[in-house]
């Protein structure tokens, strides 16, 4: 079903307030939520976890799994239009959603980013117009491909199609005897073996796509992880090469329009060392906001969460601009048992991390997902940290970092 403009404020034919509904109800469905609730919307959420932290603050939380026709049912008598916040909801449910009201990201969208080996041929299929390739791959799904897999894809890395994230599902092979051991340590799902790259870094490009086929590009993210986590988003004057970064905006723009993406769109890009000098490789695409894109809560004039109503209820989109350098810093449960926690009692594990010196640094913005319990490696929010001038946000990042007992920047 097409999307059509829902107004702010609005009420529908039979006097309810108008409502936007998310699938997932984790951190980007709170952000998303809060985002929709500032702007006047109602908001329906749909997920299992009764203490999800969408659901927490949602004015409609429907407690049931994301294929259950009757929680579908509700979701669609609630809502005029609906969004995810993660790329594993069950493509079906989005088809019997798409049915009846306006999904955006669409189904077919969410279905390419849902499968590694769709992803890379749409990269492909893509390159002559967006310019950029992914790495040189190949796919296995069966012995006899696994067999004829090249040798110069050696070494490399070997990833599952579906369901991997945060480095989870992937094993790096020098060998051929490696790589046959490590497909079957997968349980031999379909996988993807990508050639091991010259790597010099990482970034990231969030565009928002609107029906009417316009669209609108974030700055660039330089982006540093750890152990395959997201640590770390610069976005500011120097920290990215301006036209490796305007190339990538054109490259993440031309993914959507050959979707025919309606909805915010993230793509990550690898910067490779070539003969040349330093290229882009496109790695992955999220439909939907992004980890790295949180910087836009307090460095723009519209986030990516607003960005992600304003698609979904059709209203306009005017470029976003960014008014102060920011730093992203993710802040994982692990800081909860670090050394430097805050504890009420010598003898309790960490209780807190030292919020109240952290805050009192100017600049710094806190956001927390409302997770009941922390565990070591949960994304349990992150920090913005903003300042007049590239030197400052720096300085007060590195004061933050240490505070937190996290590695310092360019780590």
């Amino acid at each position: 079903m097409s999307l059509k403009t829902i107004l702010p404020g609005s009420t529908s034919p039979t006097g309810q307030q108008i409502t936007l509904g998310v699938m997932g109800g984790g951190q980007l469905g709170r952000m998303f939520v809060q985002a929709a609730q500032a702007m006047g919307y109602f908001t329906a959420v749909l997920d299992p976890d009764p203490a999800s932290p969408a659901g927490l603050i949602s004015h409609f939380h429907i407690q049931t799994p994301y294929n259950d026709e009757q929680g579908l049912a509700q979701l669609m008598q609630r809502c005029e239009a609906i969004t995810t916040e993660f790329e594993n909801v069950p493509a079906p449910a989005l088809v019997t959603l798409g049915a009846h009201r306006p999904v955006a990201p669409s189904a077919a969208c969410v279905a390419v980013a849902q499968d590694r080996i769709k992803e890379k041929a749409h990269f492909v299929q893509c390159a002559p117009v967006s310019g950029v390739f992914p790495a040189p791959y190949a796919a296995i799904t069966t012995d006899a491909l696994l067999a004829a897999v090249p040798n110069d894809l050696l070494p490399g890395i070997l990833k599952t199609a579906r369901m991997g994230y945060d480095g989870k599902g992937q094993v790096r092979v020098s060998t051929r005897e490696e790589l046959a051991t490590a497909w079957e340590s997968l349980n031999k799902v379909p996988c993807v073996l990508e050639k091991l790259m010259p790597l010099r870094g990482e970034c990231s490009v969030i565009v928002a796509r609107g029906a009417d086929g316009q669209s609108v590009s974030f700055p660039v993210q330089k982006n540093t992880h750890h152990d395959g986590i997201l640590a770390i988003t610069e976005v500011h004057e120097g920290a990215l090469d301006a036209t490796l970064a305007a190339r990538a905006q054109a490259s993440t723009v031309a993914l959507a329009n050959h979707l025919n993406y309606v909805g915010v769109l993230c793509v990550e890009y690898f910067l490779v060392d070539t003969a040349d000098g330093v290229d882009l490789i496109v790695n992955e695409m999220a439909p939907r906001p992004h980890n790295s894109g949180h910087y836009t809560q307090n460095a723009c004039d519209i986030s990516q969460f607003e960005a992600q109503v304003r698609t979904l209820a059709g209203l306009p989109l005017p470029t976003p601009r960014q008014h102060s350098p920011a730093i992203m810093v993710n802040l994982l449960g692990d800081l909860w048992f670090a050394p430097n926690a805050v504890r009420e009692k010598p003898s309790e594990r960490g209780v807190s991390p030292p919020w109240a010196q952290v805050l009192a640094l100017p600049g710094t913005h806190l956001h927390l997902y409302g997770k009941l319990s922390a565990r070591p490696g949960r994304k349990m929010g992150h920090l913005n940290i903003t300042a007049p001038t590239v030197a400052e946000v720096r300085e007060t990042a590195a004061k933050v970092l240490k505070l937190l007992g996290l590695p310092p920047l360019d780590a």
